[in-house]
């Protein structure tokens, strides 16, 4: 038997140890000391000089460093990861920037609100910090993966970070290269450099907090300073994404996507609160992704190699997929667990309500690998009408599609958030706007041309109110739409049934309403029908088309009269 004080000595990058080595199984080497190594000199590149460096370090490895180094990291009773980001519980959309230049200039980022610029003087200043302080480190987790399940446009990415939670969530989330692979990975397309431990300095120019996310494009690297979150390096994955995907002719998109049997796929796209996840998750179609996509010349390809759920009020019986997913491997941020028994309570909100699940994709029984698809046969743009005026389902046309994608609607209702009481309208452009890179109707006109181009349908499912809108001061209450006749409705579109259905129009939003649909009382399919007072159900339908407006002026100064036109006319 080999020494075992020798077997268990840091491995050398580019040197792994003998083939006759019984207990020892060729995987990728994780800990590099050799300074010497293709590893080691592209970092000293980046400036970084850390000399113990844990390279695309395997699970247990880097539970046994976060357990050790990670203050309040913990193991659950079935096996996952605990970990804890600090005070940042959710992404900082405000401390978001990115460098303004010729290049970004000429590709025409939608500067603004969401792409808050940055000089690259600033940007330089934020790296030069962040490389400082990832040299004051013991240790760093590299992690190169891959996005995109298409080989043909998946780029890769290089993950720097100070903790092994962080490496292990990027481990999941980006598809991990085999063996070969990761000999072969050479220069990154994109590095993150994720110093989140440390502060960003608030008097440097273009700064308004200890917080941010730079993006510079033409340098292709990232940096993150003062959020231990991790969910920032999984957005600024997918921004880069939205950026480069659609100069390539491609059309990345925030959407879940599943498909059928018979080999029919679909697109959800919904807020928070809307049931993206609960409909996508459909235990009779195979998963291809949770939240981010690309539609190609040849179809659908998942950008992820894992999926990150919100948990809070988890239970077996509600999604037992997720629920069976947390397991060792995966990542669970910010929960609360019972001491004695290590039992996650996953309804706890005493940390944050966004407490959040992080797991490979073949966690999920019936995902699909690789996950890629054919072309989408439906579209699904789902909202939660708290006003409860909008049909339970919309077939729409082709404007309609685009004007509804680019408006992203949902309604937070009382008890989502501090200080709402009433029905909220919250819109976000593409359903994704804190990650788009241009124009909201740049991404819109590419999906009303792959609409066209492959005979797909899309469809307007509202998830929320019916009989009436919720609050204490609507003049008539309803109810939440039940899951069962959501789910009819999602099933009776998959199966064909509802793009053969007649349809009414709805006034003022022009929306075309099927009347008849398997296993949904028809009073509920025409809104206002199921109000008992008319009147109020006009003037609340009016309330919702006004709030559409306004919104939509954000959008008008490159939006087609086509589109335009599309939206609610008073």
């Amino acid at each position: 038997m080999s020494n075992i004080k020798d077997y268990l000595k840091p491995s050398v990058t580019g040197g792994a140890r003998p083939s006759s080595d019984p207990y020892h199984r060729m995987d990728p080497e994780y800990y590099s000391s050799d300074e010497d190594s293709a590893l080691y000199q592209e970092l000293e590149k980046y400036g970084i000089t850390t000399h113990k460096i844990f390279h695309n370090a395997p699970v247990p490895v880097l539970y046994e460093q976060a357990l050790k180094n990670e203050k309040g990291t913990l193991i659950t009773d079935t096996g996952a990861l605990v970990a804890y980001s600090g005070i940042k519980t959710g992404r900082s959309p405000k401390d978001k920037r990115v460098v303004q230049d010729e290049q970004t200039t000429t590709d025409g980022v939608w500067f603004g609100p969401v792409n808050i610029p940055l000089t690259e003087d600033s940007f330089m200043v934020n790296r030069e910090r962040a490389v400082d302080y990832l040299n004051t480190r013991e240790q760093l987790y590299v992690f190169d993966g891959y996005a995109g399940w298409d080989t043909k446009y998946r780029i890769k990415i290089r993950i720097i970070s100070t903790r092994a939670y962080h490496a292990l969530f990027m481990r999941n989330m980006l598809i991990r290269p085999t063996q070969q692979e990761l000999i072969d990975f050479g220069e990154p397309d994109y590095v993150i450099y994720n110093a989140g431990e440390f502060p960003a300095n608030r008097y440097t120019k273009g700064m308004t907090s200890s917080t941010s996310i730079s993006l510079n494009f033409k340098r292709r690297e990232m940096v993150i300073l003062g959020s231990q979150y991790a969910g920032e390096m999984k957005k600024g994955v997918f921004t880069i994404m939205h950026y480069l995907m659609p100069k390539q002719g491609v059309l990345s998109l925030h959407s879940s996507c599943n498909e059928g049997k018979d080999g029919s796929v679909s697109l959800f796209f919904g807020l928070s609160g809307t049931g993206k996840t609960t409909l996508s998750a459909d235990p009779n179609r195979y998963l291809i992704g949770d939240d981010e996509h690309v539609w190609t010349e040849s179809g659908v390809f998942n950008i992820e190699g894992g999926c990150y759920a919100k948990c809070i009020g988890l239970t077996k019986e509600k999604e037992p997929e997720i629920y069976d997913a947390i397991r060792f491997g995966a990542v669970l941020e910010n929960v609360v667990m019972e001491e004695a028994t290590r039992q996650v309570e996953y309804e706890s909100e005493e940390i944050t309500e966004n407490t959040r699940a992080c797991y490979p994709l073949d966690y999920i029984p019936n995902a699909k690998m690789p996950a890629v698809a054919k072309h989408p046969n439906n579209i699904i743009l789902l909202t939660c009408d708290a006003f409860g005026v909008l049909p339970p389902v919309s077939k729409l046309t082709i404007p309609q599609t685009m004007y509804h994608f680019i408006a992203g609607y949902t309604a937070k209702v009382a008890g989502t958030e501090v200080g709402v009481t009433e029905p909220t309208a919250t819109f976000s452009a593409c359903f994704g706007e804190p990650f788009l890179v241009f124009h909201p109707t740049k991404y819109a006109e590419m999906l009303a041309d792959k609409l066209s181009k492959h005979d797909c349908q899309a469809w307007l499912v509202n998830t929320g109110w019916v009989g009436g809108s919720s609050g204490s001061k609507a003049k008539v209450r309803g109810k939440r739409c039940p899951l069962k006749y959501t789910r009819a409705i999602i099933d009776a579109i998959h199966s064909g049934e509802l793009r053969q259905q007649e349809t009414a129009e709805l006034e003022i939003f022009g929306l075309h309403v099927p009347t008849k649909c398997s296993g949904v009382p028809d009073e509920l399919l025409i809104p206002k029908n199921s109000w008992t007072d008319k009147a109020a159900y006009d003037e609340t339908l009016k309330q919702l088309a006004q709030l559409f407006n306004k919104n939509f002026k954000n959008y008008e100064d490159k939006a087609s009269k086509e589109i335009i036109g599309a939206g609610p006319k008073l």
